[in-house]
């Protein structure tokens, strides 16, 4: 009994010293510059009392001849709990044990906790705060983060990956989250670029600190590169509770429905006047959103980034959407390139997790300006037509305004497979606006007349009322149905259930080649 007594002492004083990760000191350090520990963050994240920790007792396998301390865990926690009652695997970097940097057992230990999450169909979640490539295990350290990457792309679409950013990731580390569905970050702790300043001062010369370089203002507004970004720590793995709940557990569920406490047959009588007399007035889309969807539930993804396009998912009667639209408040709601990427990925994301799109339509066409068509406007754009195309989860469109030329077609038009496409009497759908289109066909006839500027504002609201409104659309069999602007949200949620079991199989291919 004694020496059963002993081991038991002597396992439960190893399992307080991995849980020590580099020691009080370390932790005190990391709590000095406002971060919480690895495991706090666990603690944070998880339902409380559900996580289970794997391969807490590996260490890296350098020999004794380097002079490395053995860490048991070897600076990465990982393990399997519960979010909201539902399974999720995780890995927390624990920057107390070298500075979080990833050698070979650190990546083998999250290498495998990947694997088990794609075996069990269940999300992925990674909690990142590291230094980088672990220098003193050379090569093994790069081969541990290819393999890495290679389950983030092979695993992409088949379970939920989202990285949550909590201090640095540097250098070639920085494409693993970049791989996955979602990013969150946190304003003043975390950051992320490829070449740190140090590297940058050295070869070009430029003098920059890692805020500048590749703090959460950088990522959420210039570059796109995260998706979420919050005040503190606290917050940043609360949003990822929040955001899971918006989607399945694997690439086969569906996403989970919550009992609604808004009323499903709501009509908001405010809809019916919120788009100007003037066509040339902006409004607010994201209150159009607001007052369509379930109340506070929309979470909108990348605001920060072409604020001309918005995406996001909310919950319209207590399933799970993909919100995208056009913010005409914002150069108009014109489709730029960002504005293409970013409506693209969303609506791919959506896809892969079948979260059913709705899309709501205000767009007067794709930017025009030599920047846009020397960048890449048309290959940009082909990628909406794509994403759309390749999309099988239910569809639904809503046409507020305008919808001209390409813009129309690439917002998830008719032909590109929408099973349900709406538009409100405010509706403006044709190749161009009615100024430009007058001042083409009628161009001889406007320099004939008497009075010119007369003749050429008659001819603008006649091609109004004959071309540009949604009944002539209607009447061709582009729109489904002109509907009151309060009815959209009752209008949806029907479509929605029509919807619920739609089947529609792509046919068979290794892979389409998107144009990137």
């Amino acid at each position: 009994m004694a020496e059963e007594d002993r081991r038991i002492t002597e396992l439960r004083a190893i399992r307080e010293k991995v849980r020590q990760g580099g020691g009080a000191d370390r932790i005190k350090r990391q709590h000095s510059k406002g971060k919480l520990t690895a495991r706090e963050r666990l603690d944070l994240l998880l339902d409380p009392g559900t996580f289970n920790e794997l391969e807490p007792f590996i260490t890296h396998q350098l020999d004794e001849e380097s002079g490395a301390n053995r860490y048991l865990g070897d600076g990465v926690i990982t393990g399997y709990g519960q979010i909201d009652g539902r399974t999720v695997y995780v890995y927390a970097q624990d920057f107390t044990v070298y500075g979080g940097t990833l050698g070979e057992m650190h990546g083998h230990k999250i290498c495998r906790v990947m694997d088990l999450a794609l075996r069990n169909g269940t999300p992925i979640i990674g909690l990142l705060d590291s230094g980088g490539a672990r220098i003193q295990e050379g090569v093994k350290s790069l081969g541990a983060y290819a393999e890495i990457f290679r389950r983030n792309v092979q695993y992409s679409g088949v379970i939920p990956q989202i990285s949550v950013l909590l201090g640095p990731c540097a250098g070639g580390a920085a494409y693993s989250p970049a791989l996955t569905d979602l990013i969150i970050m946190v304003e003043k702790n975390s950051y992320m670029f490829l070449t740190g300043p140090e590297v940058i001062r050295t070869v070009t010369g430029e003098i920059v600190d890692p805020e500048t370089l590749g703090g959460t203002d950088v990522h959420q507004s210039v570059s796109g590169t995260a998706h979420l970004v919050s005040k503190s720590e606290q917050d940043a793995l609360f949003l990822c509770r929040k955001l899971l709940g918006f989607l399945p557990s694997n690439n086969v569920e569906n996403p989970p429905y919550i009992n609604p406490v808004d009323d499903p047959l709501r009509m908001d009588e405010e809809l019916n006047s919120i788009i100007p007399l003037d066509p040339s007035a902006p409004y607010q889309m994201h209150e159009v959103i607001q007052r369509i969807v379930d109340q506070e539930s929309f979470i909108e993804i990348q605001p920060g980034w072409a604020q001309n396009a918005i995406v996001g998912l909310a919950r319209i009667g207590g399933h799970s959407v993909g919100i995208v639209a056009q913010e005409p408040n914002i150069m108009a709601g014109v489709i730029d390139i960002n504005a293409s990427d970013k409506i693209t990925r969303f609506v791919r994301m959506c896809d892969c997790f079948n979260v059913p799109i709705i899309t709501f339509v205000d767009s007067p066409g794709f930017l025009p300006g030599i920047d846009q068509e020397h960048g890449g406007i048309i290959r940009h754009g082909a990628k909406v037509l794509y994403a759309y195309s390749e999309a099988t989860v239910p569809k639904i469109s809503v046409i507020t305004r305008k919808a001209y030329g390409g813009a129309y077609v690439v917002m998830s038009s008719k032909y590109l497979g929408t099973d349900v496409n709406y538009a409100w009497p405010s509706a403006e759908i044709a190749v161009m606006g009615a100024e430009g289109a007058v001042n083409i066909v009628y161009k001889n006839q406007i320099a004939a007349a008497a009075d010119p500027a007369a003749e050429r504002e008659r001819l603008i609201q006649e091609y109004r009322r004959q071309f540009s409104n949604p009944y002539y659309a209607a009447g061709a069999g582009y729109i489904d149905d002109i509907i009151e602007p309060r009815e959209t949200r009752v209008k949806l949620i029907a479509s929605l259930a029509a919807l619920r079991d739609k089947y529609a199989p792509a046919p068979p291919r290794k892979h389409g080649n998107i144009p990137v």
